[in-house]
């Protein structure tokens, strides 16, 4: 299998997630799948060919910024806007941005603010549409819907107005070791925040207390973690030990970012 990588595709299984890596060509067509989770346990390889592609208009480009845009990208696409991670500088619920279209469609629609537990609390936002993919992607162990409003720029303003609570930011290392707090009670911490929000914004307080859990495909969790990338190593291989969020778990202690490759060009194996 030869293609430009994006991030996994993930969904809910019966009993664990379910990972397929998807390559890509230039035109953003997929031209490939490998079901991930048969490759647990397996010997894979990756090699680099040392292209990238820009994920967002296919041009080569000698380095990838912000997971996968060329430079003339990262600087006009919408999808690399500042508000992308800041969401209480969107402006697309008053006509503005970087494509109007783009975000009437994408950030001009109801959002959550959510709580999740990958190692501590951590407060984030995404867009209906994207649960639960957000929270796999981030490799939570539970997570709960905290408000729904109904364009992005809110859900960020309540977000900022929690952050002297909670993180906004995923442990990386220990969510790869499982590092998980798991007497932390999501609907118990949900309502005391409610409290601590101005009237405002607490009238969009969810009724929804349902904690959704998520088992991943992992055989063992390493003790210590060191990341590997392609740029310094265009051959990586080694057995497939598991997979959480968007990494890859190697033996060794290894991981591989997945998502942080989107646009290179590899050759993956795996012996299934």
């Amino acid at each position: 299998m030869i293609g430009n990588l994006r991030k996994m595709k993930a969904h809910l299984g019966a009993d664990t997630i379910e990972y397929t890596l998807r390559l890509f060509n230039p035109q953003g067509e997929v031209v490939s799948e490998l079901p991930m989770n048969e490759c647990v346990g397996k010997e894979i390889t990756l090699n680099f060919s040392g292209k990238i592609n820009c994920v967002n208009c296919g041009a080569k480009t000698k380095k990838s910024f912000a997971q996968g845009f060329c430079y003339k990208c990262f600087i006009s696409a919408p999808e690399s806007s500042e508000c992308i991670i800041k969401p209480e500088l969107c402006r697309g619920h008053l006509g503005e941005g970087r494509d109007v279209e783009w975000e009437q469609h994408n950030h001009n629609q109801p959002h959550f603010v959510y709580l999740a537990v990958s190692d501590v609390v951590k407060v984030g936002v995404t867009r209906a549409t994207q649960i639960p993919t957000r929270w796999i992607d981030q490799g939570a162990a539970y997570a709960i819907r905290l408000a729904e409003v109904p364009y992005r720029q809110l859900a960020g303003l309540i977000e900022v107005a929690l952050k002297s609570e909670f993180t906004d930011k995923t442990n990386w290392r220990k969510m790869l070791k499982n590092e998980v707090d798991l007497s932390i009670d999501l609907v118990e911490v949900k309502w005391e925040l409610e409290e601590l929000l101005p009237n405002d914004y607490a009238q969009y307080m969810t009724e929804d207390d349902e904690i959704i859990e998520f088992n991943y495909p992992v055989l063992e969790f390493p003790e210590k973690v060191t990341s590997v990338g392609l740029e310094k190593q265009p051959e990586i291989k080694g057995k497939l030990l598991g997979i959480k969020g968007q990494y890859l778990i190697l033996d060794g202690g290894r991981v591989f970012n997945v998502r942080n490759h989107s646009g290179f060009e590899v050759e993956i194996a795996c012996a299934l």
